[in-house]
């Protein structure tokens, strides 16, 4: 309706003194109006363009508008704590050391471990809602929310929608950092392995990729162990046990499966022969048992989410985060959906294309669902950490992961993209069936283009049903809506929840739509040239109608 684009144009509009104290203004407007005054003001303006309403009830008539056009949903219950910095930083720090002490293993990845500096990681991040871990009945109780998310995606999208998930809202951020640094230790270890065969065989070092792209078999490795750390025979036969391979070679080097059936001690399992001793050491630092079973915990919440989503048939993705917990929600996830994912897409992964190992994980976890013949779901994104992550590297003395300019960026997103759209188009030339569903989460018009462009090049086509396209509500409606009337795959990610508990989301919002209409002044050309157009016609209570069928 014409409220709609009125309101749009005004909400577009970038008075930047204004934004950088918003959340501030609108706590003193609460205390100066009365709660239902506010709450009238909010609905008419910020809250009313970005957010659908309080609850899966009076989110309906959003999703059945967006529908008509040919949209389908993201939903996520986008209530927030107002935590201040300090009480942030406090919670995070407690929770990210170990009762044991913040022991290091030998030699130093000081990016998973925390630093009061970065503790609240809510800095410079406009674009991403933050949990920070309190106990563990308040992750039992985000479990709890994000199961009301998948049964709202259930009840009120036709079974077309997805629900977004956050993992660090569902356990202690400990166990993700330590995760991570096993994760990396391990490619570390594996680059020392061949480069110590590499150098007794005087060949070049392969020392690029994971252990899965290797392509190396269990004999091998074998072989590759003696070589280089000189090692008796039960020790290398005791670790190869525990090794996960098909029969184009080694995947993992750990039991993932059994880690995420919840039924391994970690402290246990992260075991490997030492080049320098040949004897076995951790390449996780020890665990108590209370924090053993905080992570048994912690994937049981995942596996109740995963279990509901299948039941549902909804599906879930799995939000990125910060680069020191991102290898242990990309490992966790990937191994969700070799358990969930065996008929359809159920759990999705989320890349950040800003990164600059993105292409190379995308094709590592390509492979892995080929090789263990499950369906790989992937939204790719430009990300949300950009800033912190630069100075937190440069803070604690660590390579930069990110890339050096926004081109470089989108280079890096259309890389891994392009190849994505590769093997589907070699998958349909093959006659087999399609294991691969992507979502291009973008609010970039060039990249959009792109896409559409190479989905016309390779001929994969909108009813092949493997690419989607997905933007916020209340940002890039331009964009959005003439997917879906074309009859691409398109989506908004729908925020809910009361308007007193989405505050800091509508803040940080409105902040990352000033930073992004800065650039973009197109959006804000074309409501106001609608808004021009209907009054100059009579239309000023036109609603359009939609009869479009999502695909």
């Amino acid at each position: 309706m014409t409220w709609v684009v009125k309101e749009d144009f005004l909400s577009s509009k970038s008075y930047e003194a204004l934004l950088r104290k918003l959340f501030t203004l609108m706590k003193v407007c609460k205390a100066i109006m009365g709660e239902k005054m506010f709450t009238a003001l909010m609905k008419g303006t910020f809250y009313g363009h970005f957010v659908a309403g309080e609850d899966q009830e009076r989110i309906r008539p959003t999703l059945e508008r967006l529908r008509s056009f040919g949209v389908k949903p993201i939903l996520d219950y986008s209530v927030e704590e107002d935590l201040s910095q300090e009480e942030a930083e406090k919670r995070e720090v407690e929770s990210s050391v170990s009762e044991l002490g913040d022991e290091k293993v030998q030699g130093t990845m000081p990016q998973f471990h925390v630093d009061k500096t970065f503790a609240d990681r809510r800095y410079k991040v406009s674009s991403a809602r933050t949990y920070f871990y309190l106990n563990e009945a308040t992750c039992e109780r985000n479990l709890e929310i994000f199961q009301q998310s998948l049964q709202a995606v259930a009840g009120a999208t036709y079974g077309t929608g997805l629900a977004a998930i956050k993992l660090t809202a569902l356990g202690r951020p400990q166990l993700l950092l330590q995760l991570s640094e096993v994760i990396m230790r391990t490619r570390q270890y594996m680059a020392e392995i061949t480069a110590k065969t590499a150098q007794a065989n005087r060949s070049s070092p392969d020392d690029k990729g994971n252990i899965i792209g290797k392509h190396i078999s269990p004999e091998q490795l074998h072989q590759k162990l003696q070589q280089a750390c000189k090692l008796s025979e039960a020790p290398v036969k005791k670790f190869l046990q525990n090794v996960t391979y098909d029969q184009e070679g080694v995947i993992h080097l750990f039991p993932w499966s059994g880690i995420i059936d919840e039924n391994l001690e970690l402290s246990e399992t992260f075991l490997v022969p030492d080049i320098k001793s040949g004897k076995m050491v951790r390449l996780l630092t020890q665990l108590s048992s209370k924090e053993e079973e905080m992570f048994r915990n912690m994937i049981r919440r995942i596996n109740v989410l995963a279990q509901t989503a299948e039941d549902l048939d909804v599906r879930m993705m799995i939000d990125a985060e910060q680069t020191y917990f991102q290898p242990a929600i990309s490992r966790i996830t990937l191994e969700f959906m070799r358990k969930y994912n065996t008929k359809k897409a159920i759990i999705f992964n989320t890349y950040q294309c800003y990164l600059r190992e993105t292409f190379n994980e995308v094709v590592t976890d390509l492979e892995q669902a080929k090789r263990q013949n499950f369906y790989f779901g992937a939204k790719l994104v430009r990300g949300a950490y950009l800033e912190q992550e630069r100075a937190r590297a440069a803070a604690l003395g660590y390579n930069d992961p990110t890339c050096p300019s926004f081109e470089a960026t989108s280079e890096n997103y259309h890389s891994t993209l392009t190849e994505c759209l590769r093997r589907i188009k070699d998958l349909k030339d093959k006659g087999k069936p399609n294991m691969i569903g992507i979502m291009v989460a973008s609010h970039n018009e060039d990249t959009v283009r792109f896409a559409i462009e190479k989905m016309k090049e390779i001929g994969i086509s909108p009813e092949d049903k493997v690419l989607c396209f997905g933007q916020l509500l209340g940002m890039c409606d331009y964009i959005t809506f003439p997917l879906g009337q074309s009859g691409y795959s398109a989506y908004k990610y729908i925020p809910y929840g009361p308007v007193n508990e989405v505050l800091p989301y509508l803040s940080r919002r409105a902040q990352e739509n000033k930073g992004i209409l800065k650039k973009i002044k197109k959006e804000k050309k074309l409501l106001l040239q609608e808004l021009f157009y209907r009054i100059s016609r009579g239309k000023i209570f036109y609603t359009p109608k939609g009869d479009y069928t999502p695909i």
